[in-house]
């Protein structure tokens, strides 16, 4: 029990770290994207497919706008406004660019997709921009508890772990799933990369 509860304590302790943002209105009104696709959920899923272990999950939320929700991630653009963990004006080369920042030579993406309805869709989106900034290692725990009582998601109970979240997201009626590596992964999205050292440049670590 010492060991159980000594975890917990190391978990909301991690949970206190999370650091808020805030991009301007302008900012957030400017990048705005509406895609022409139906709406849809999309999990990412960072996995290691030596042994499936997750590392990271993301949602991908298409509804009035596309918005990405990405808790507790790294992954930034200086043309990407943020609100704690919500990315806005994801477009098509900034979701290829968001899988290629993923996929690496031990890691893999994994996308599920699901269809809804356009209400579904921003209701999801209401509640990742009322969150709030989320600690690190909660980034499957957010999500999944972000997606309990959504129609469609019964599915998806409480979890910690990414690779459980992806088992229980795979059950939503209509998913369809799709595996990116680093040799499959889109290159030519036109997305300038920040070189390190510079003080936009960010570093994905699992």
């Amino acid at each position: 029990m010492r060991n159980i509860f000594l975890s917990l304590l190391a978990v909301l302790s991690l949970a206190a770290c999370a650091e808020p943002k805030w991009a301007p209105e302008a900012a957030v009104q400017r990048a705005a994207f509406r895609s022409d696709d139906p709406p849809s959920i999309t999990l990412f899923t960072v996995v290691r497919p030596s042994t499936g272990r997750g590392g990271h999950s993301g949602l991908l939320i298409n509804g009035s706008q596309r918005i990405l929700f990405d808790p507790a991630g790294t992954f930034s653009h200086p043309q990407l406004p943020e609100r704690n963990d919500v990315i806005y004006g994801m477009n098509d080369k900034m979701v290829d660019f968001y899988i290629d920042y993923h996929a690496r030579e031990n890691w893999d993406m994994i996308e599920q997709t699901v269809p809804v309805s356009r209400e579904v869709a921003d209701m999801v989106a209401r509640r990742a921009e009322g969150w709030g900034a989320v600690g690190k290692a909660q980034c499957a725990h957010s999500i999944s508890a972000m997606l309990n009582g959504v129609p469609g998601f019964e599915s998806v109970g409480g979890t910690w772990f990414p690779a459980n979240l992806r088992k229980e997201f795979a059950e939503v009626p209509g998913v369809q799933e799709r595996r990116i590596t680093d040799a499959t992964a889109r290159k030519d999205y036109g997305v300038e990369l920040v070189q390190p050292g510079d003080p936009r440049a960010q570093v994905a670590a699992y």
